[in-house]
């Protein structure tokens, strides 16, 4: 059985190639980070495609792996560095914190179809527990329309 990918994951994969051609050459460290996220989002989409769940999930977490550090440099840097260097840490932190969280929300729905619900369940839950500020507010909300939807077709257990 063949899953068909959501456009708007395409979407997520070409925003990242534009973002990889606006950065600059590729011996810029934005770039390279670019590249490697680039390449953990088509594995991670090539890994569903295949049923292999936990090498999707592996390749998600690398790329919030990514964005956490980013958030960390940003954090560090905040007095120090000039604008453009924060711009654009800031510009590849938003874009892997927005494909990692986008990328739960495929894996979530993948579990639906597959009928994994207590996993759709875990993985919508996830979101909420870690993706909690308001910036993230939109993914919350289609995270707990997940979860409830879930919820109809498979009630939880008591």
């Amino acid at each position: 059985m063949e899953i068909n990918v959501r456009p708007w994951s395409l979407g997520c994969i070409l925003s990242l190639t534009f973002f990889l051609i606006a950065i600059g050459c590729a011996h810029d460290p934005y770039q390279q980070r670019a590249e490697v996220m680039k390449d953990h989002v088509e594995s991670f989409y090539s890994n569903l495609k295949s049923d292999r769940v936990a090498s999707a999930i592996r390749d998600n977490e690398q790329i919030e792996a990514m964005a956490g550090q980013m958030g960390q440099t940003i954090r560090a840097r905040l007095n120090q560095p000039a604008m453009n260097q924060v711009d654009r840490e800031g510009v590849l932190y938003k874009t892997a914190s927005e494909t990692a969280i986008e990328n739960w929300l495929s894996l979530g729905r993948y579990l639906v179809v597959k009928k994994r619900y207590d996993q759709a369940r875990a993985t919508y839950q996830r979101i909420l527990d870690t993706y909690s500020g308001p910036a993230y507010r939109a993914y919350a909300d289609q995270a707990t329309a997940g979860l409830r939807d879930v919820n109809i077709v498979d009630p939880p257990k008591k």
